[in-house]
């Protein structure tokens, strides 16, 4: 199944933090704060101004982004889970 995100929205994939081990203490993954870092996977068709006039994307398939804690709803679709979220919620493309 093929998502395409409406207006300003992106669909990203969150991208898994290293594990890192200290002291031999393992952190249970319900416990682990979600990665701020992901890929963009689809972009949306873009925003609309007060003019009417669209305004392109500044991020486009393919980016790597950093995103808020909390921004963007989780969905899941074919066992895979992806975050749907403004592009006003990225907050830096990685290069």
């Amino acid at each position: 199944m093929k998502i395409k995100p409406l207006g300003d929205r992106l669909l990203v994939r969150r991208l898994e933090a290293k594990e890192e081990k200290k002291g031999g203490i393992i952190i249970p993954d319900t416990a682990k704060e979600k990665p701020m870092e992901a890929e963009v996977v689809e972009v949306g068709t873009g925003k609309i101004d007060d003019s009417g006039k669209k305004v392109p994307f500044e991020v486009k398939k393919g980016d790597r982004i950093l995103i808020g804690k909390y921004s963007g709803t989780d969905v899941v679709v074919d066992d895979k889970e992806y975050l749907i979220l403004r592009e006003e919620d990225v907050l830096a493309i990685l290069k």
